[in-house]
């Protein structure tokens, strides 16, 4: 219940925080794709732990192994089972965890639903679940690119009060990963990074906005009336830890402009294709994909795990405080950047295999 995802391109992740490790099966990848675990490893090496000084310093290399669907470097068209086995756990940091609820965790929420949780970094509600997801999120990276020319690119377009100044039509992968604090804006990223080890240093947290945008992507995506393409987005994307927020194309902002302001007037390219002059709609109109590039954006929260110390309570209502130990992001958005990437990957993915099996060809 709740842990699968998607419908022809449909992935089930598994595993806890400080368990044996975590990973994802993903059924319907078309047979006879080339992929390796090199290659997923190198979108896991953007999301795993004690990357940079502004990450939490838990020291897991996240190591991918593929267990099945994959023979002779190409899929079988089987479920794929991916694995990375947790190795660097500091369970004795939760300790004071056991009965105590961390004021904005899951803590109590998963008590109240289930009257047990696994109060070792948090079990499923860790972020360390997302592993799978970037995996599985490779892989659909890949499909979408050899199929259709689909490029993702995430970053960090606001930290707190700091916000960059990014071109999503042009913005490049390379320049994302040019700093750890991943915003392409090289002055905004320097103050960033600033602001994000003060926090750090004085135990607490940011949160920020992930701006993301999905290039040629094919018209037609997007399943009327419960499952538009917007929709299937906000849900993915929502689904990631610590968000709060999801907008897409003018987002709220559409909403202090007039309809002869916002709409996205037609005009016929060169090529005889139908193209729109603006982009406010963020390339999504009537939930189908319209030909132009899909720009939205997540806004993450401060991380709930803080030192500073807080009013909170126990599992039985006592009145206590406190101040958490372990290891943590004082900011989520450098990390969350490939997490964001992996499920617009999957929407679209699994939008597209829906499209060429009920609609005309690609």
């Amino acid at each position: 219940m709740g842990n699968t995802f998607g419908h022809l391109f449909r992935i089930t992740t598994f595993g806890e925080s400080h368990g044996g490790g975590v990973g994802v099966v993903i059924d319907g990848c078309p047979p006879r794709l080339e992929i390796s675990a090199e290659e997923i490893q190198v979108e896991l090496n953007r999301r795993r732990p004690g990357q940079s000084k502004i990450t939490t310093p838990r020291n897991e290399a996240d190591a991918c192994e593929i267990l099945s669907g994959v023979f002779e470097g190409k899929t079988l068209g089987t479920p794929i089972a991916i694995m990375v086995r947790n190795k660097d756990q500091r369970s004795h940091d939760y300790n004071e965890m056991v009965q105590t609820y961390r004021p904005s965790h899951a803590d109590a929420t998963y008590d109240a639903k289930y009257g047990i949780r696994n109060w070792q970094g948090g079990g499923r509600s860790s972020a360390r679940e997302t592993i799978g997801r970037v995996a599985a999120g490779a892989i659909a990276k890949k499909i979408l690119y050899q199929v259709a020319g689909v490029e993702i690119v995430a970053y960090v377009k606001r930290i707190k009060d700091l916000e960059s100044v990014i071109d999503p039509e042009t913005v490049t992968l390379e320049q994302v990963e040019s700093n750890i604090v991943r915003c392409p804006d090289q002055e905004c990223a320097e103050r960033m990074i600033e602001l994000i080890e003060q926090m750090r240093k004085q135990g607490d947290s940011i949160g920020g906005v992930v701006e993301c945008v999905a290039r040629r992507v094919p018209r037609g995506l997007g399943e009327p009336v419960f499952d538009k393409l917007e929709a299937d987005l906000a849900k993915a994307v929502m689904s990631l830890p610590a968000t709060k927020g999801f907008e897409i194309g003018s987002g709220f902002a559409g909403t202090l402009l007039t309809g002869s302001e916002h709409n996205d007037e037609f005009y016929t390219d060169d090529r005889g294709e139908i193209r729109t002059v603006t982009n406010r709609s963020g390339g999504v109109q009537g939930g189908i994909s319209n030909g132009e590039n899909i720009i939205m954006r997540v806004a993450f929260k401060p991380t709930a795990t803080i030192r500073k110390e807080q009013r909170t309570v126990t599992s039985q209502g006592e009145e206590v405080t406190l101040s958490a130990k372990g290891r943590h992001d004082p900011c989520v958005l450098p990390r969350a950047v490939p997490m964001v990437e992996a499920m617009v990957a999957l929407v679209l993915c699994d939008h597209l295999l829906r499209h060429s099996a009920q609609c005309k060809t690609l």
